[in-house]
């Protein structure tokens, strides 16, 4: 049985047309309705911990992993209180360096800059029934990094996030998915249980767990294409 892991970033009202990635920014209104969708359907919403039995073959059911990236506060703000409505659980994959800061990152891109969660926001988010991630240290390209630093960004940022949060961290993200052999062994090293990517396609139950596909959620994703995307092939053939 397939398994879609969503993969979203902001939710918020989108910026005007021409800004920087505003595919990426899913209205509030838009996230409830897919979550209502899903709920219709017969789904349960699942942070990467819960979804773990299934991916592993140890349970069956209508499950679809949640996910967000970086750790946006409108996050906290916009999706937690329709994931709390629908009964659904989510893991939120954050950066260690940058907790209560911005995704300085994106600024070279042209991105515009917005708030992540604080320390208080992030152990509300978690005491919510909600995951905490990893996503590296400082959002990097691991591709570009030495063995050494790129062992670093993976294994401190679960240790700084346990740390600073005061939670378990079993759970991470490639930041860009973008990621080569020797960053999964890495990964596997540090502890974690899954790591998950940005290829397109729905999981299947005995999947490598540290090279998971997800399934974007855009601006532009119509509540149609959304079911498309959950109940279909529709991303097994763009994956």
């Amino acid at each position: 049985m397939n398994i879609p892991i969503l993969m979203y970033h902001q939710i918020e009202e989108p910026p005007p047309r021409g800004t920087t990635m505003r595919a990426l920014i899913v209205a509030p209104k838009s996230f409830a309705r897919q979550m209502a969708l899903l709920r219709m359907l017969g789904y349960k919403g699942l942070s990467m911990g819960q979804l773990l039995p299934y991916l592993r073959g140890e349970k069956r059911g209508k499950v679809v992993g949640i996910t967000f990236d970086d750790g946006y506060q409108n996050n906290l703000i916009h999706a937690l209180p329709v994931l709390l409505k629908q009964g659904f659980s989510a893991t939120c994959y954050g950066v260690s360096a940058a907790i209560g800061g911005t995704n300085s990152w994106d600024v070279p891109s042209g991105i515009i800059s917005k708030p992540l969660m604080t320390a208080p926001e992030w152990q509300s988010w978690h005491a919510s029934g909600m995951e905490i991630g990893s996503h590296t240290r400082n959002h990097v390209d691991l591709r570009a990094c030495t063995d050494a630093q790129a062992l670093d960004e993976i294994r401190s940022s679960r240790t700084e996030l346990e740390q600073q949060l005061g939670c378990e961290v079993q759970h991470f993200c490639y930041p860009y998915g973008w990621f080569g052999p020797q960053h999964i062994q890495m990964a596997k090293e540090a502890g974690y249980l899954t790591a998950t990517t940005t290829a397109r396609g729905r999981a299947v139950p005995g999947d490598d767990l540290y090279s998971l596909k997800r399934i974007k959620v855009a601006r532009a994703t119509t509540l149609p294409m959304f079911a498309a995307k959950i109940l279909s092939r529709y991303e097994d053939k763009r994956g």
